[in-house]
């Protein structure tokens, strides 16, 4: 028996309750290597939309059906799409389709970080070979009304001067809203990701001793440079504003991790 609430889906997605083929494709699957297969004909019809965020998903038993695979090849391919963050599975309910979010790759960057000077570093790195580019892109496609939220969380950091946490999440969020207004998923997503490891990241650089009141007015005037750079339009200049905005970093990268003294002989 179909629950009633998986029948509904199904049914407003292919106009019947019979249409899980037309749904999911499962009818010409190659005989090997199935739960991949099935993983990316899941994973096809969340991206298209035919499976919609917060769609029950199929049983283990239709989508075995489908498939002409057994119960515990589908088993094993929800559990793919829950550890990639595409479904949710909890005990005793209906598994559903998740919105795409960042977690799963966070967990990879976090990991693959783990807090150390060497993973810091490269993720400063990474920042500053991506975001000129998404700040070039956000300038090209802003809209009105994404240039007044930006603004509104410029005002928020001028707000914050001198004040660790307050900044910190003011930082984030006006890097996050450029990646938003950029207009590319794949970028946004990658920005998201690394939020958690690039707040590690600042909470180091603004607790620094050396950090005054000159340095606080100085990092302010360079988001502010990025800011004009986007409002007006300029790709050009706003890509050179993060440009610089980075290469200024790279005094605190020295006194948070000192590379080794050259070896003289």
């Amino acid at each position: 028996m179909i629950p009633a609430e998986e029948a509904g889906t199904m049914a407003r997605q292919t106009g019947n309750s019979d249409g899980l083929d037309e749904v999911l494709g499962g009818a010409d699957v190659v005989p090997t290597r199935l739960g991949d297969a099935v993983v990316e004909r899941l994973t096809q019809a969340i991206l298209d939309g035919r499976l919609k965020p917060g769609d029950a998903l199929p049983s283990e038993g239709r989508i075995a059906a489908a498939f002409g695979i057994s119960k515990q090849i589908a088993r094993e391919a929800i559990r793919e799409l829950a550890a990639m963050g595409v479904v949710q599975i909890q005990q005793g309910k209906t598994t559903r389709v998740r919105a795409l979010d960042a977690e799963p790759l966070g967990r990879i960057f976090r990991f693959a970080v783990r807090g150390s000077e060497t993973g810091l570093v490269e993720a400063i790195e990474l920042r500053r070979v991506l975001e000129p580019a998404v700040a070039r892109l956000a300038a090209g496609r802003r809209t009105a009304q994404e240039v007044e939220r930006l603004r509104a969380v410029l005002d928020r950091l001028e707000a914050s001067l001198g004040d660790v946490p307050a900044w910190i999440e003011a930082d984030l969020d006006f890097h996050d809203e450029i990646a938003r207004m950029a207009g590319n998923k794949l970028m946004r997503l990658q920005m998201q990701a690394l939020r958690p490891v690039i707040r590690e990241v600042m909470e180091a650089f603004n607790s620094r001793e050396k950090r005054g009141p000159a340095d606080w007015r100085a990092t302010y005037d360079r988001h502010a440079a990025i800011f004009a750079g986007i409002a007006a339009g300029s790709g050009a200049a706003a890509q050179r504003a993060m440009t610089i905005h980075f290469e200024a970093a790279d005094q605190a990268i020295e006194e948070l991790f000192p590379r080794p003294a050259a070896a003289t002989g």
